[in-house]
């Protein structure tokens, strides 16, 4: 008997030591455990669930499930008071929806379903069979439109949450997410292999907007070096137009009709009275003589000379064979 008692003491003693020593100060006094409270409704509030009224289609109620099981593990809210405190972020249609199914039952029995069995109840109602094939239709045939990386990484991973039947594991998401990428950077996002969703959507994004700021740099280096000659054609334009205005001036000047009194001549085709003025062989201009003339000789001028005494007429038909030579008139008075 003695030994039972000595073993069942030391066995009391070893249980004592074995225990949750978090709970025993140093003087081996076992200190008080303090009990975590229950989550209320106010708490729940506190964590803001998103609501959901039934019109938000599959994308949206597969935010509000993902919302609520974080609002679940942040106020520790418990197993029985979840459903109820979920039901009271329904409106419109989804609650509806929910009283209609709470006339069914009890309320108390509707609030201690699961989860999960409401998760299935309102993916039937509000995600059917024929939507979900449209999304994954979507899914197939998802690619960037112009160069908004953003959007499209975003509207991918709204689909990949009900869609997640398609991608086994993430990367199949990883590879059909960089097959919707444009070319422009699907060969550099490629050669990085990105292991994950997270470091291809951070590659693909930082990388078109790169490319982007380069493109807008371009754009507005164009447009300088433009401006620069529009300027500068636009500074010599006045030069220009100035002088043109004075050469057409000075044209303008020569060519002014005659206004005097003397009679044109129809041989020398010069306004003046009288005999017309001798004329120069050598240039083949009025006012002065052959021996006077201070212009070279012309061969052409010599050639047509010949001619004329040969023929009778001058090159220019204004002397005959028979009449007195020119270069012998005397200059009018």
């Amino acid at each position: 008997m003695i030994n039972e008692g000595v073993t069942a003491a030391l066995a009391a003693r070893d249980a004592t030591r074995n225990g949750d020593d978090s709970h025993t100060s140093g003087t081996g006094v076992r200190r008080p455990v303090q009990v975590a409270r229950e989550c209320t409704y106010p708490d729940f509030l506190k964590c803001q669930p998103l609501n959901f009224k039934g019109t938000e289609g599959v994308v949206g109620l597969t935010q509000w499930f993902e919302k609520m099981e974080s609002v679940y593990s942040i106020s520790n809210c418990t197993v029985a008071c979840q459903v109820k405190f979920a039901m009271c972020t329904l409106q419109g249609n989804a609650l509806t929806w929910w009283n209609s199914h709470v006339k069914t039952t009890t309320p108390e029995a509707a609030h201690a379903m699961p989860w999960r069995t409401l998760k299935k109840m309102m993916t039937n109602k509000y995600c059917p069979r024929g939507e979900i094939k449209k999304l994954e239709f979507e899914m197939w045939n998802l690619k960037v439109k112009g160069n908004d990386v953003v959007a499209y990484s975003q509207r991918f991973q709204e689909l990949a949450l009900m869609c997640d039947r398609m991608f086994p594991e993430e990367i199949d998401q990883v590879e059909k997410y960089v097959g919707g990428l444009p070319d422009t950077i699907h060969g550099s996002v490629m050669a990085t292999k990105p292991k994950t969703m997270q470091d291809a959507i951070e590659f693909a994004t930082e990388l078109m907007d790169k490319k982007i700021n380069t493109w807008a740099e371009r754009q507005a280096d164009n447009k300088r070096k433009s401006d620069d000659t529009t300027r500068n054609n636009q500074n010599q334009q006045p030069n220009k137009r100035q002088n043109t205005g004075r050469a057409y001036a000075a044209g303008n000047g020569d060519r002014r009709p005659y206004g005097g009194p003397k009679p044109l001549c129809s041989k020398c085709n010069y306004h003046h009275e009288g005999p017309c003025a001798p004329k120069c062989h050598k240039c083949n201009r009025f006012g002065h003589v052959s021996r006077d003339c201070r212009s070279p000789p012309n061969v052409n001028t010599g050639a047509n000379q010949r001619a004329c005494f040969e023929c009778g007429a001058g090159a220019q038909g204004q002397f005959q064979s028979d009449g007195p030579k020119i270069e012998e008139q005397q200059q009018p008075g």
